[in-house]
């Protein structure tokens, strides 16, 4: 799948707790659709991704996190997750480095969209687990694409990226575009009772990288 038509829409200085970043806007529109079950909406508009990003990217192999979008974690601090803890993390680290990009993709729910991850949240609280919910639904496990960040990397200029991620999909799916993941850099947080069975579903059947369930 392939976003050869992806654009810069927009770009401005963006001043943050963090530091001072530059937020700039790209869309694009895949050739094809990923199979994420029977549920799963055909998108007519193109994907939206915003890339925050700080100094110099071209001087050395940049830290870069893919962060998938999480309104009830990142906007309303939910303790389901461990989205909002991950996203000021990566946030964290660029700054420390001066150096760095925050791609945010419009994926809410892993790509099933806000309100089927509601519904989700339901048969969760009935005793499904995240991957069962998402099934229940109709839905894959983990409905997300990655080669619009790809894409976007590469109209920056970026081939070579230190990524801060526990999933493994995201290694991959960077280097089968070409962009070469020189370093993995975990993106693991401590853990909370709240999140820690959200946490050992994603470790044990969808391959998270996670040293703490090691």
């Amino acid at each position: 799948m392939a976003f050869e038509g992806a654009i810069k829409v927009a770009e401005a200085d963006f001043p943050t707790r963090w530091g001072n970043f530059r937020i700039l806007g790209f869309e694009g529109k895949p050739d094809h659709e990923p199979d994420c079950g029977p549920a799963a909406p055909l998108k007519e508009a193109p994907e939206g991704l915003v890339a925050v990003v700080m100094g110099d990217i071209h001087a050395a192999p940049p830290l870069v996190r893919i962060h998938s979008q999480c309104l009830t974690g990142d906007v309303f601090g939910s303790l389901r997750c461990d989205c909002r803890l991950q996203l000021e993390m990566a946030l964290t680290m660029i700054g420390e480095a001066g150096a760095g990009i925050l791609l945010y993709e419009q994926q809410e729910g892993r790509g099933i969209g806000l309100m089927a991850k509601l519904k989700a949240y339901e048969l969760q609280d009935q005793g499904l687990d995240t991957v069962e919910a998402n099934e229940e639904l109709g839905y894959a496990a983990d409905c997300r694409a990655y080669q619009l960040p790809a894409a976007v990397l590469k109209l920056l200029g970026v081939s070579r990226v230190r990524l801060i991620t526990n999933n493994p999909e995201k290694v991959a799916a960077l280097e089968s575009a070409g962009i070469e993941v020189v370093e993995r850099v975990s993106a693991e947080v401590e853990p909370l009772e709240s999140f820690a069975g959200y946490l050992k579903t994603k470790h044990e059947k969808m391959g998270h990288i996670l040293e703490s369930s090691e």
